[in-house]
């Protein structure tokens, strides 16, 4: 178990968050000693913890991978891990306060990769053909001529062609990552990502996210390099399927600005032998996530707003 990194860029970081069940992602409440847990998340997942840390809703699999990522290259990078803890009857798991540190933070989630579903997800759900009117409902809701003509006529759809279709909406399937929330300190919150999927829409959300401060876009994308160059190195990384996972962006008006990964529910370790390249483009079976090539793009973007 790692002890918490105590260096001026990490101290005590995801504070801010206690008193605040969730943010799903616009609910600011737990009288707003916390002004984020969860930009795109469930409500419940998260309970205060100790001073400096938080409380997630036990997973195997992120706790798995937190273990692993405390002796990994990328450590810096993701929250400490604390171990498991009982509340109320339930396990959690005990995580470092990304918040910690920041005086009325800015954040913003960027969903990474070209996939949020594991491949595993999609074939079961076409083993067990189910349709669903809720996901039908959803899909309408977004665009209506979505559908075809028989998913209209039956007011359902399979999930595994949902799935498929809502990655297309955004830059998931485009830029290999997606704009999740951004909440700004002055309490105004944005889930309005769902179709942003040119760079120049996401020049345009980054900019108003900043307030068009160039320093804290700089330190973002440095800090971004500096991820990438671990990612690159990293044996953690190499041996597993990174779906689902983001990128948390947080800032204030100090100028103090950090980004972690965040979200490991559905990283999984590949077979033996098997690594991935990140960057490759996705074919069913090669379990590809694109996570490199959405890091890629995103830090290009970002370079090309520093020097316009």
């Amino acid at each position: 178990m790692r002890k918490p990194d105590r260096s001026p860029y990490r101290v005590k970081p995801w504070r801010k968050l206690k008193n605040m069940v969730h943010w799903s992602p616009c609910i600011v409440s737990f009288r707003k000693r916390f002004p984020w847990v969860q930009l795109a998340g469930h409500a419940g997942t998260f309970k205060a913890g100790d001073f400096g840390q938080l409380l997630k809703k036990y997973c195997s699999n992120e706790r798995q991978c937190l273990e692993r990522l405390a002796c990994d290259v990328l450590q810096p990078y993701v929250p400490a891990y604390y171990g498991v803890a009982e509340h109320d009857g339930e396990n959690y798991i005990q995580m470092e306060d990304l918040l910690s540190g920041f005086d009325t933070p800015s954040v913003m989630d960027c969903k990474m990769g070209v996939r949020t579903y594991l491949e595993e997800e999609l074939q079961k759900a076409r083993e067990q053909p189910c349709p669903r009117r809720d996901m039908y409902d959803k899909m309408v809701a977004v665009d209506p001529t979505a559908p075809s003509p028989e998913e209209h006529a039956q007011r359902s759809v399979l999930k595994p062609r949902y799935m498929q279709w809502r990655e297309t909406l955004s830059s998931t399937t485009t830029l290999g990552f997606r704009i999740e929330g951004i909440k700004k300190a002055n309490g105004a919150c944005s889930t309005s990502f769902k179709k942003t999927r040119q760079p120049e829409e996401v020049v345009q959300a980054v900019w108003d996210f900043v307030d068009n401060d160039r320093r804290i876009l700089t330190s973002y994308l440095r800090r971004l390099k500096d991820m990438r160059l671990a990612l690159e190195h990293s044996e953690f990384f190499k041996t597993h399927e990174v779906v689902g996972s983001s990128l948390l962006f947080v800032h204030d008006q100090s100028g103090l600005a950090r980004v972690w990964m965040i979200d490991f529910g559905k990283t999984v370790p590949l077979p033996a032998k098997q690594t991935l390249t990140h960057r490759l483009p996705w074919v069913e079976g090669n379990r590809e996530d694109g996570y490199l090539w959405g890091l890629d793009n995103l830090i290009a973007i970002l370079e090309k707003m520093r020097d316009e």
